[in-house]
């Protein structure tokens, strides 16, 4: 998945919620879906789209399926960003 990929699917408020969620543990999508006053089918949207941009993983366990953050996509877009600011040189 590419950079604006990425940033399209951070601009949604709904999934940076969903993503602050996810920083502390991981949750199955029944717990993520009982925070927001949306419907099932919006959650699972924004839970897609997350993961097409490859920012969450989903590992299945039984019944249910739990998601939790890809670290690696938040260092490649860290990189990216701080990237942008180049080096700069001090002058004394």
């Amino acid at each position: 998945m590419g950079m604006s990929e990425t940033l399209k699917a951070i601009s949604d408020p709904v999934r940076r919620d969903i993503l602050e969620m996810l920083k502390q543990e991981r949750k199955s999508a029944g717990e993520i879906a009982e925070r927001f006053n949306l419907t099932n089918a919006t959650v699972s949207y924004h839970l897609s789209q997350l993961k097409k941009a490859d920012l969450i993983q989903e590992e299945r366990y039984k019944n249910f399926i739990y998601y939790e953050l890809n670290m690696s996509v938040f260092e490649d877009v860290l990189t990216w960003i701080y990237g942008l600011g180049g080096i700069k040189n001090e002058k004394n």
